[in-house]
């Protein structure tokens, strides 16, 4: 069992109050094996889909067939409505996030796709105007790895408060947090929070933190969702790793970049 650092954001805050401009809202998503439906939030669950709309399907070429034929129909990855995940994330006129992937590994692919992972597509819609849905989508016609085919989980969204990793911090700050963390348990359960999540920092327990910019705008991407390899919905990454995609914070609409780590 995982124990609980004594040291909270609210702690730290209170200790730290310069740290207030750095912290970013995050919902950490806490599945659940189960059976849900298309209209709850879900890993590996059914989505909300038009009849009307074409289910996406990936033709590049994959680890399984370096032709990428036959096209195969992408799997869904996660179904978030906006009730179970509130944040500064979602457009005004959305309520529901999709999120699937091919689930082959692709080792040169386009370039807001992470390399040696399975290609995203990401959807924003409204469920009021899915009036005809979608009961049967396609089956992936070839796969991977196990660890692309999530296990059907509901989730239980946990709003918290995420920290950056200490390095994207001023060097003073950085030092009294360290401090800090030091002063408890030496746990550090407040920064760059781990998991499946919505918002926040990301984890950069590889590499030196990066910047990400929209390639349509230039603005500063920000992290919009993080796939987490676990043992409840069976998703494997990288090296048991996150796969995360950022978003343009000026347009939705502007194309989504991910990485691997």
């Amino acid at each position: 069992m995982t124990s609980t650092p004594s040291l909270t954001a609210d702690a730290v805050l209170a200790e730290i109050p310069e740290l207030v401009p750095y912290t970013r809202d995050a919902v950490v998503l806490h599945p659940e094996r189960a059976e849900p439906g298309f209209r709850d939030s879900s890993i590996g669950g059914p989505l909300l889909w038009p009849r009307d709309e074409p289910w996406p399907e990936c033709s590049l070429p994959d680890e399984t067939d370096p032709e990428g034929v036959p096209a195969t129909a992408m799997v869904p990855v996660a179904q978030i409505y906006r009730h179970d995940a509130p944040g500064p994330w979602w457009p005004a006129d959305r309520d529901v996030l999709q999120v699937l992937w091919c689930p082959n590994e692709h080792w040169d692919p386009p370039a807001r796709q992470a390399d040696a992972a399975p290609v995203l597509e990401v959807r924003w819609r409204r469920a009021a105007d899915v009036t005809d849905r979608l009961t049967t989508p396609p089956s992936p016609s070839r796969c991977d790895e196990d660890g692309y085919l999530p296990q059907a989980c509901t989730i239980t969204g946990d709003p918290v408060t995420d920290l950056p990793f200490r390095e994207e911090l001023p060097a003073e700050l950085r030092a009294r947090l360290e401090d800090l963390v030091r002063a408890g348990d030496g746990g550090d359960g407040v920064t760059r929070l781990a998991g499946w999540k919505l918002g926040g920092w990301p984890t950069w327990h590889l590499t030196h933190p990066r910047v990400f910019a929209c390639r349509d705008c230039g603005t500063e991407m920000a992290l919009l969702f993080t796939v987490a390899s676990d043992d409840e919905t069976e998703v494997v990454v990288g090296r048991w790793g996150d796969l995360r995609i950022f978003a343009c914070p000026a347009d939705h609409a502007h194309a989504f970049q991910a990485d691997l780590h």
